[in-house]
């Protein structure tokens, strides 16, 4: 994919594009198991207070977790753009991180469900969010032969977005943008009986009065739709980073009940934070997730 050269891309789009690019571009020319942690410190110490996420996450922590400790909120401050930083090197590695990955045995309630769907060719929603790298399951089961695509809401910087695209193209497709177009090919992999790689975690401003850490969070009921309609699978499945801050575990859970759209999304969010609560520093907690 090549990148937009409209004129009228605002200066501010270019500037933080051009940023980016020379800081994956200086942590790309490291090894994997450097590249990785540096990354993690740039973003952390770097980025995040230039970004203002800082403040957001206090902001968030302070809303979801208004018990937690001062000293704990502030580790979180800092473990959590490092967790992110992480994240988007490991995106932009492409065989290295597919190789890190590939062999990482599947875990939990859900594996035996998933493989049995893989090998009877039965469609499956793979639920995830944005918690320790969001792309490892997709990753790991491309590698090992299952047919899984990805639905992603593209950037509003149209120049990240392009070389962002790319980058996770080469860790596997299809991959569909949200919009009409993307939704309908989406819809055809589905239905052929591929597995769909849904990020269940963003504020949607027309989605369903759901909870999430006890805070009213508007959630898309779209993978539940989809499941419904489909006769797909809903598998909650998440890439959870060891504390070495460089390898993870895949973790499947049980497949949620066919029910009411919204009693089926309450069980995702309620997935996620269970996950979240036990590796508070994984999440991405720079979301404005409550509005």
């Amino acid at each position: 994919m090549t990148a937009p050269t409209a004129p009228n891309i605002p200066l501010r789009d270019r500037l933080t594009n051009a940023a980016a690019r020379v800081l994956i571009g200086l942590a790309r020319a490291l090894p994997y198991k450097a590249r990785v942690p540096v990354a993690g410190w740039i973003v952390s110490r770097l980025v995040a207070p230039v970004a203002g996420w800082r403040r957001r996450i206090r902001a968030n922590l302070a809303i979801a977790r208004p018990d937690l400790p001062r000293a704990e909120v502030e580790r979180l401050v800092r473990a959590v753009p490092d967790n992110v930083g992480r994240t988007m090197i490991e995106l932009y590695s492409g065989a290295d991180f597919i190789d890190r990955v590939r062999g990482l045995p599947l875990k939990g309630p859900g594996a035996g469900a998933l493989e049995a769907a893989h090998r009877d060719g039965r469609p499956v929603i793979l639920a995830t969010g944005h918690f320790g790298n969001y792309d490892v399951a997709r990753a790991a089961l491309i590698a090992r032969g299952y047919r899984v695509g990805g639905l992603y809401r593209p950037m509003k910087n149209p120049l990240f977005n392009a070389h962002y695209v790319n980058a996770i193209s080469q860790i596997g497709t299809p991959l569909f943008p949200r919009g009409k177009k993307g939704m309908g090919e989406m819809v055809r992999f589905l239905k052929s009986g591929g597995m769909l790689g849904l990020l269940m975690d963003q504020h949607m401003g027309h989605g369903a009065a759901l909870r999430f850490f006890g805070q009213t969070a508007l959630t898309a009921t779209s993978a539940a739709d989809l499941a419904l309609k489909y006769g797909a699978d809903v598998i909650p499945i998440y890439g959870v980073r060891r504390p070495d801050g460089i390898n993870f575990e895949i973790v499947a859970e049980a497949p949620i009940p066919h029910g009411p759209p919204e009693t089926m999304t309450q069980a995702i969010n309620d997935s996620l934070e269970r996950l979240t609560r036990q590796h508070m520093g994984q999440w991405f907690w720079i979301h404005r997730r409550w509005k």
